[in-house]
């Protein structure tokens, strides 16, 4: 079965539900149809790596192997994967704001579509403003979508015990991720008054909760539990989900800072603009003079960085080593995924193709 027929599937369930709230915002008001706009647009792109972890981590414990005529939009696991996306483009909105992105997937983020419209239609007041609660607004919106869609799905999980062990993944994806982006936020205001020798293990930190736990574990421990794996058997794909999403993390922060604006999406250096504080940026001011590291963490602050800049902080890091520290990282955490994933008690079919997931998780250039 080809991916893309699963994320076809997936993409369908999104729409189906985005039309069935596309009325019913329209029953409320007209201006509301900006809210259900915005939302599509963004479910309509991105790498889907989690709906796609949460399929095949699904279709490996099943007891037989399934019958792919009989997969249809219909079926659980395809509104826990779009459950799943709904979740994720919940995040990007209110992610983006918390980080003053202007754009996301090469268009504008939603707060800046909200500061348009706002500015088109001539609205009285702040069009900052308007953008800010407009995307929060719609970000909580997603939340609670994504968890209708997840609870649709699970009225047709096969028992109670599944379900139970369903909802506690996906309970503890979205605390966990929360968290994370506080620890984030946090981190690129306080960090400045910490020690620079400690950052690398706040950062790590941060990337565990806010990006690897949610972005790969939690998809694949909520398409396990739907297929029916035991405790033991989750605790097996942790081992194999958390270094490939801290791998997946490692790959991200190097394309926000390394990354091709017409493959990515983003403008160049766009991370040093926001004052990311990963495991790179932590690497780097560990590794360099105390000198240069001044100067780094004033631009890190500062956030309004011309070209020269960007290129500056760019060798720096290159320079420091921390470039070369991090790309190791990503071998290393890759290598123990691939030994974790040899050893999952999960059907050949189910194993191939997260094997093939994790390749492209590992290759990645946007």
């Amino acid at each position: 079965m080809s991916q893309g027929f699963i994320l076809n599937l997936v993409q369908h369930r999104l729409d189906v539900y985005c039309d069935l709230k596309r009325s019913e915002l329209t029953e409320i008001s007209d201006d509301l149809v900006p809210i259900i706009d915005y939302t599509q647009d963004l479910l309509a792109g991105g790498k889907r790596f989690r709906a796609l972890f949460a399929f095949w981590a699904w279709a490996g414990y099943q007891v037989v192997e399934f019958d792919t005529a009989k997969l249809s939009v219909e079926t659980p696991v395809v509104s826990v994967a779009a459950a799943l996306e709904m979740f994720h483009a919940a995040a990007l909105v209110h992610d983006d704001l918390l980080d003053q992105s202007d754009t996301r997937r090469g268009k504008p983020a939603i707060h800046k579509r909200f500061e348009s419209l706002h500015q088109s239609s001539r609205f009285a007041g702040s069009a900052e403003r308007f953008g800010v609660a407009g995307s929060v607004l719609v970000g909580d919106m997603m939340l609670s979508w994504s968890s209708e869609l997840f609870g649709e799905a699970l009225l047709h999980s096969p028992g109670e015990v599944i379900e139970a062990a369903c909802r506690t993944e996906f309970s503890k994806m979205r605390f966990e991720v929360m968290a994370g982006q506080y620890l984030d936020v946090l981190e690129e205001n306080a960090a400045p008054l910490r020690s620079k020798s400690e950052a690398v293990a706040r950062a790590n930190k941060v990337m565990l909760y806010k990006t690897a736990k949610y972005s790969l574990e939690a998809p694949l421990l909520i398409g396990a539990a739907l297929g029916g794996a035991h405790q033991s058997e989750l605790k097996s794909l942790s081992n194999f989900g958390i270094p490939l999403g801290l791998a997946f993390q490692l790959r991200d922060d190097i394309l926000g800072v390394f990354g091709d604006p017409q493959v990515t999406g983003k403008p160049a250096g766009d991370d040093l603009r926001e004052g990311k504080r990963t495991v790179l940026i932590g690497l780097t001011l560990e590794a360099l003079p105390v000198s240069v590291a001044n100067i780094f963490e004033e631009l890190l602050v500062s956030g309004d960085l011309d070209g020269e800049q960007i290129d500056f902080m760019r060798n720096a890091i290159v320079d420091s080593g921390a470039l070369a520290k991090t790309e190791a990282l990503i071998e290393q955490y890759s290598d123990r995924a691939i030994e974790a994933l040899a050893e999952l008690e999960i059907s050949e079919q189910g194993r191939k193709e997260l094997a093939n997931l994790t390749e492209a998780v590992i290759n990645r250039s946007k």
